[in-house]
């Protein structure tokens, strides 16, 4: 049963030492630049990026649009509403729903943007937390991440083409080049 349980809803997906190093290394300079300026930049939900980045290239969530927009509205989002309604866990929560309602709207659904949106009202960083820490870092893992597939062939593909690009180069396939909203099947590139 347990074998049965794991085939089907186990994952797959394995580290691979240039992943663990170029998460290693953007973990490593948020440690770094918290020392340096006294400020907090290392925060749980961008290691979730990176691993959503490195695992699940093809899903929707893991677009640049997604991630930077995203994480940015939602750390945003909390820091407004710590703004206005002070701090505390009932203020995680309400920045917590804004943005499950909102980051949808906006087409920039990305599931560490709803934990960021809750890390103002809880841990206090500066009012500048979304511009300083939240941007930045996003916007270095997406290009990163992009670089890295272009230089590395194990490394997946990064970031996935835009649907028209899609229809263009492989046809129309009925499925209107919807990108994969998750799983294992990452895209092989011909070399």
């Amino acid at each position: 049963m347990l074998v049965r349980t794991l085939a089907v809803w186990g994952t797959s997906q394995r580290p691979t030492l240039p992943g663990v190093l170029w998460m290693a290394g953007l973990l490593g300079v948020l440690v770094w630049l918290g020392g340096l300026h006294d400020r907090i930049f290392l925060v749980p939900p961008f290691a979730v990026t990176l691993t959503t980045l490195l695992y699940l290239p093809n899903a929707a969530i893991a677009q640049p649009f997604a991630v930077i927009v995203g994480s940015t509205t939602g750390a945003a989002i909390g820091t407004l509403l710590s703004l206005l309604l002070g701090f505390g866990p009932g203020v995680a929560m309400l920045a917590a729903l804004a943005s499950l309602v909102v980051l949808p709207l906006l087409r920039a659904y990305h599931p560490p943007g709803i934990a960021l949106a809750m890390f103002p009202p809880l841990l206090h960083p500066s009012w500048w937390f979304a511009v300083q820490a939240v941007l930045p870092f996003t916007l270095a893992a997406v290009v990163s991440a992009a670089v890295m597939s272009r230089l590395l062939r194990s490394w997946p593909l990064y970031p996935a083409p835009l649907r028209a690009e899609i229809d263009r180069t492989h046809g129309n396939r009925g499925d209107g080049g919807a990108l994969n909203l998750g799983g294992d099947d990452v895209r092989t590139r011909a070399r």
